[in-house]
């Protein structure tokens, strides 16, 4: 019992951190899907990610032909501190709007 007790709190503090990371995750993909589609309109994909992203979050716009990709990449706090860190990316591209204004990326 004495020895399970460890065990069953280390698995307890990474089941925790894993839906952490899924939560984190998440507002990753919808910063990234806020930022692609505000690029794609002719809008500040950067700006519209940042309102969206978790703390902490990188954001990455990239215009290749008709095309734009927004990645977002952000950290996941571990519970037990001394676990390694995890950093999590969501990426998400949209087809570019006709009439949409150039440059603004």
């Amino acid at each position: 019992m004495a020895a399970g007790l460890p065990a069953l709190l280390l698995l307890l503090l990474a089941g925790l951190t894993a839906v952490n990371a899924v939560t984190v995750q998440a507002g990753c993909l919808h910063a990234a899907r806020e930022a692609a589609l505000a690029a794609a309109r002719g809008g500040d994909g950067s700006a519209a990610a940042g309102r969206a992203a978790p703390p902490g979050a990188s954001v990455t716009v990239s215009v290749d032909g008709n095309r734009v990709q927004a990645t977002v990449r952000a950290p996941v706090r571990t519970l037990g501190g001394r676990l390694p860190r995890v950093t999590v990316v969501a990426t998400a591209v949209a087809a570019v709007e006709p009439g949409a204004a150039e440059g603004v990326w």
